[in-house]
């Protein structure tokens, strides 16, 4: 990194040294900034948590020089209250419930980035992410965000065509720099607007850099889209992926999802499958965006051995200015446990809205019942308030 570092700064100097007296020519100072409350509620031994933490996020972006910029950012998390645990991080391991932001300053993100009417191409410290964040993404939801290290190309070579090709030697997670990875990741994701939709294949071979043997490699396929009808929208969207384990698991993964765009009102209903291979091992997606899916109480960031069939009914819409949300998630285990497979359900709801072009506010709550007792699952439930600020 300290040779992207480099890098930086001479095409930042290059960038201005071209810029003319204009402040866009000089290159954008930005800045972002999130002060969220959040409770964690747990029927277990766990005291219960409480965190008021602010994020902040300082960047640069230079000029343009023949193609060539450079992008500089810091992020910082603090802890106004922190009575809550972060077990990779270190952070009062066994004391309470988790709360995944630890305190940390870093770089979050250092590139320097070609860009031309064809090719746009990173290196260095990035945010990366591809369809939606199920397999790659960077849990932007919590305060230190996860980036990877690595060289990333995104290639249009004709209209509606898409290669993604990536190579990323480190993830750097969301539990501050001490629980980071290095990685041998090669990423390919190629995409192709038909008249049925977006169709996407990817293969993502992921291998954590520690010496054992521990290859993930997922191949896969996905198609989405929607038909305009008179008043109303249908949307439809279908994935499968196979993974192999070390060569020794063998998982799949399934997505159906039907829906309809009806008066400013979102339905979805979604039946999404991350199987097991014998209750040995369960489908895996270790670089997702996986608070996004599954349910917000965060249950299910590692598949359990089992493997989970997640059956999820949403509704969005609009009101007073704002947005909201609300979805049911119906869990089950792809294979029973001891001859049960009730994983639980779950409610989420929530409410956001833009307050003008540079502050934003939110609501949203999760409400997770346990299921069948041999799963070790307990009722769970959490709070967060947040208020955001950007320029």
């Amino acid at each position: 990194m300290k040779r992207v570092y480099l890098v930086i700064a001479i095409c930042i100097v290059c960038g201005n040294s071209n810029a003319q007296d204009n402040a866009k020519d000089a290159g954008k100072v930005y800045g972002d900034f999130r002060l969220r409350y959040e409770s964690v509620h747990q029927s277990n031994a766990l005291q219960d948590a409480d965190a008021l933490t602010l994020r902040s996020r300082l960047g640069y972006k230079s000029a343009d020089w023949s193609g060539l910029s450079a992008t500089l950012e810091v992020e910082d998390s603090r802890s106004l209250i922190d009575d809550f645990s972060v077990p990779p991080a270190g952070v009062k391991p066994g004391r309470y419930s988790v709360i995944a932001d630890p305190e940390v300053t870093e770089i979050d993100q250092a590139f320097v980035q070609y860009t031309s009417s064809m090719v746009t191409a990173k290196v260095g410290r990035q945010v990366f992410t591809l369809d939606g964040h199920r397999f790659v993404g960077h849990v932007g939801w919590r305060q230190d965000r996860q980036t990877f290290d690595g060289v990333v190309v995104a290639v249009k070579p004709i209209d509606g065509l898409v290669v993604n090709a990536a190579y990323l030697n480190k993830r750097n997670r969301i539990f501050a720099e001490e629980a980071d990875i290095d990685s041998k990741d090669v990423i390919l994701n190629t995409s192709y607007q038909t008249p049925f939709g977006k169709l996407v294949g990817y293969t993502y071979l992921l291998e954590v850099d520690n010496g054992l043997p521990n290859a993930l490699d997922t191949y896969g396929v996905s198609l989405s889209g929607a038909v305009a009808m008179a008043e109303s929208k249908l949307l439809y969207a279908a994935e499968y992926a196979k993974q192999e384990t070390n060569n020794v698991f063998d998982t799949d993964y399934l997505l159906l999802e039907g829906g309809a765009v009806w008066s400013g009102i979102t339905a979805k209903l979604g039946y999404e499958v991350l199987s097991s291979d014998d209750g040995a091992n369960g489908f895996a997606t270790p670089l997702a965006t996986l608070h996004k899916f599954n349910g917000w109480s965060d249950q299910f960031l590692v598949t359990p051995n089992q493997g989970l069939e997640d059956v999820v009914l949403s509704v969005a819409g609009q009101f007073a200015g704002g947005k909201w949300l609300a979805a049911y998630h119906d869990y089950s285990s792809d294979l029973p446990l001891n001859g049960v497979s009730d994983l639980g359900d779950e409610v989420n709801v929530q409410y956001t809205r833009g307050i003008n072009k540079h502050f934003s506010a939110g609501i949203k709550f999760s409400a997770y019942s346990a299921g069948d007792a041999a799963f070790g699952k307990v009722d769970t439930d959490k709070l967060w308030v947040w208020a955001g600020a950007k320029f």
